[in-house]
């Protein structure tokens, strides 16, 4: 289910994206609950109102981002140690 890069990092992916009733609280009709997963046990899930492809789009956009931000570079930046010499 769920993906490694090349640098064997998991990355998140849409697991369903299905039609849904309305969330309490909220108005109007076409409502969709997405799910994202990520690491096996760990998910993301949420609503959102509009045509099942207008929300797909829309979550998969965002799955893109957080991979982004997931694939950045990670850890300490190595900095050269020594003295400079004065030539």
């Amino acid at each position: 289910m769920t993906e490694e890069s090349s640098e064997g990092r998991q990355s998140y992916e849409v697991v369903s994206v299905r039609r849904a009733e309305r969330p309490p609280g909220t108005e109007g009709s076409n409502w969709h609950r997405y799910v994202i997963a990520f690491g096996g046990s760990n998910s993301i899930q949420g609503c959102r109102q509009g045509k099942l492809n207008v929300v797909t789009a829309a979550v998969e956009e965002m799955v893109a981002q957080l991979n982004e931000r997931h694939g950045g570079k990670r850890g300490r930046v190595q900095l050269p140690l020594g003295k400079k010499s004065d030539e």
